[in-house]
């Protein structure tokens, strides 16, 4: 008896040691971290916070060229929704089957939307879907990825080159963390990719051909993304790995109107890593709305009008990022000449107004806030 007590004991003293290990775990991802972030405390070879108009809010060799595994996908994602409608039906060539790493495994002549194929690749980070996407949108992998090239040349990308839509291993596919976070930042303005993005769970057709159009089953995706449940405010975006690479990362979060994407590549501990810059970003920095749309005013001259003056006024809302200790910021306002003859319509353009901080610059067009009429109207005997 006195044995089996023991071993009772052991047993759930064992036990307890199991839970409070997982509550330790959880009450670490919960408070985001169990220290400040500082580049030392990071455990990824490269990585940066960014916010999403591409302020850098920290860094530690963000702009060192590396291997980004399947998060390459997020700019296979960005081309395709940019290129393809997401009802598109995409028949599945044979050279898209058997793609080696992640896979749904699909079939020669499945039909699937395009919407469907980057749940797949998002989700479930499958190859063979990132393989139907490029020859369905450019006819090879090779042509796509150019494709995808142009895209990071068109973002003024310099240090990023793709080889594939997918992220296995070749010498010249690489990328940094700083390109990756701008490429995210691009990813993110779209709605429809924000939406899977933020997918933890869903459902694509199995085996729907042009005889079968109601298919055969279903097969249930799970986001890799653990941030989504990890952290407050999660929003996406996209986990990687290969042997060569080690683990990458992409997290973007919202809170209070601020948008932070963080970025670790070849990162041991990625989850920590990743709460650690985002609450280092959502504690130090807020978003603010310095001029609501039409809320900045300055009296421009007129000439020959019933009023000497017009209200030029901001025609976007202007925000930036700002470090919650300053708001500090310059006004720039450039006009397109001197002084404007009436007639002069509401709305008409009148030059620019830039607003810049330490960490941003954001301008909107100034525009005439209302009509000012000429002083006096021509005889049509003179005219």
């Amino acid at each position: 008896m006195k044995k089996k007590t023991l071993s009772f004991r052991a047993r759930a003293l064992s036990l307890l040691l199991c839970c409070a290990l997982l509550l330790s775990i959880s009450m670490l991802y919960a408070s985001g971290t169990s220290s400040a972030y500082s580049p030392h405390n990071i455990s990824a070879r490269s990585a940066v916070l960014i916010d999403s108009n591409g302020a850098v809010l920290a860094e530690k060799n963000a702009h060192e060229r590396m291997g980004e595994a399947s998060t390459t996908k997020i700019m296979t994602a960005l081309v395709i929704a940019q290129t393809m409608p997401l009802d598109t039906p995409v028949t599945i060539p044979a050279e898209a089957v058997g793609v080696e790493g992640s896979s749904v495994y699909l079939c020669a002549g499945e039909i699937l939307t395009v919407k469907e194929l980057l749940l797949a690749l998002l989700l479930e980070s499958a190859n063979d879907a990132a393989a139907a996407l490029a020859i369905a949108s450019s006819g090879s992998i090779d042509a796509f990825a150019e494709k995808m090239n142009e895209s990071a040349r068109a973002l003024g990308l310099e240090n990023t080159n793709f080889k594939n839509p997918h992220g296995l291993y070749d010498e010249e596919h690489y990328t940094t963390a700083y390109d990756l976070a701008k490429i995210s930042a691009e990813a993110l303005k779209l709605p429809a990719l924000c939406e899977i993005f933020a997918t933890k769970k869903a459902q694509i057709p199995s085996g729907v051909t042009k005889d079968m159009p109601n298919g055969e089953g279903k097969r249930y995706l799970h986001n890799h993304n653990k941030m989504l449940s990890l952290y407050e405010g999660a929003i996406g975006v996209k986990t990687g790995f290969t042997k060569k690479t080690g683990r990458c990362l992409v997290s973007a979060a919202e809170r209070d109107g601020l948008t932070l994407i963080a970025v670790t590549l070849n990162a041991p501990d990625d989850w920590r890593d990743h709460a650690l810059l985002l609450d280092y970003g959502f504690d130090n920095f807020e978003h603010v709305t310095l001029f609501d749309a039409g809320e900045f005013s300055y009296q421009y001259a007129i000439s020959g009008g019933r009023e000497q003056f017009v209200r030029a006024t901001n025609s976007l809302p202007l925000a930036l990022t700002m470090p919650k200790e300053s708001r500090e910021y310059a006004t720039l306002l450039e006009f397109e000449q001197r002084f404007e003859i009436a007639p002069l319509k509401e709305g008409t353009r009148l030059g620019s107004l830039t607003l810049t901080s330490s960490l941003g610059t954001v301008s909107s067009p100034l525009i005439a806030a209302y009509t000012v009429d000429a002083s006096f109207k021509k005889n049509k005997f003179f005219s």
